[in-house]
């Protein structure tokens, strides 16, 4: 699979607010995500376990989705979310807080963009390592396998050149749908109702750590092909990441209180070096890196 990746990263990062014509493509379909994050990347379950282990668990947050009658579900805070068996079904993928970026030539901005994302490279921090998304690893195969349009191909059209130089999918370990994603990738929330005030606060963007930390419980307590929760694996989990403060939790704290609004251009703002890589983060080797290997 061969993509040119160079000031891109449109998959990485929330660039709706610099587009003539935004997609709102995740918001098609059955199901409406509660939040307003844009692709977010869907974590397995030992992916989650992996990230709690490293004392990642703090970069991680869940999604619920909104559904009509005609869709199983259940009320939760006055809104029915797809359920599976009278459980909120839910995502666990990566934070995305805004970050002073310019994908695409463009002028620094402030755009939502994924926690490992450096903003100056806008290479991934964590790349080929195994903390790295098999989900990421796979983009866009998953996509052509599914005949559905790629980030790639909405950045060709809005920004023209190209980035998906083939229509080839690369080699990865195959989709994870079905009845087989349960428990692995699409989680059951045990109890509808503690999720009370919850659900309110998702769709403000106000969730706070307790609430992605009993979400990140769940699902690394999870059996994969089942709605089984072991409870003890779950509050252990939950526990340590009330008890994260990574690097990667601090700079989205950081990142947060310096953003201006989202598209705004930013001026003189922080730099990946100071907010990130000061803190422990891995530093990316750069384009230059890349071609000369």
């Amino acid at each position: 699979m061969e993509l040119d990746c160079e000031n891109c990263a449109g998959c990485c990062l929330d660039w709706r607010p610099i587009a003539d014509s935004p997609s709102d493509h995740e918001r098609r379909g059955p199901g409406e995500p509660l939040d307003d994050a844009y692709n977010l990347v869907p974590l397995t379950r030992d992916e989650v376990a992996r990230f709690v282990e490293r004392g990642l668990g703090d970069v991680l947050t869940p999604r619920l989705w909104r559904v009509d009658e005609e869709t199983p579900g259940v009320v939760v805070d006055g809104v029915r979310l797809a359920a599976i068996d009278g459980r909120p079904a839910f995502f666990v993928g990566l934070r995305k807080p805004p970050k002073p970026v310019a994908p695409f030539g463009t002028e620094p901005r402030w755009l939502s963009a994924c926690a490992f994302l450096d903003p100056e490279t806008l290479q991934c921090r964590i790349h080929e390592g195994d903390l790295y998304p098999e989900e990421c690893s796979a983009y866009p195969s998953h996509n052509l396998d599914l005949g559905v349009e790629t980030e790639c191909e909405r950045v060709e059209a809005e920004h023209d050149g190209k980035r998906l130089l083939d229509d080839a999918p690369g080699e990865y370990s195959g989709l994870l749908l079905g009845p087989q994603a349960i428990g692995a990738k699409v989680f059951g929330y045990p109890d509808p109702d503690d999720l009370d005030g919850v659900v309110d606060r998702m769709q403000r963007g106000e969730l706070t750590d307790t609430d992605r930390a009993a979400f990140v419980g769940a699902a690394a307590g999870s059996h994969p092909g089942s709605l089984s929760v072991d409870d003890g694996r779950a509050a252990a989990a939950t526990a340590d990441v009330l008890d994260a403060d990574s690097w990667a939790g601090q700079a989205i704290r950081e990142w947060t209180e310096a953003a201006g609004a989202p598209g705004e251009r930013a001026s003189d703002p922080p730099s990946g070096d100071d907010v990130e890589v000061s803190r422990g983060a891995p530093q990316t080797p750069g384009w230059d890196a890349i071609d000369d290997a």
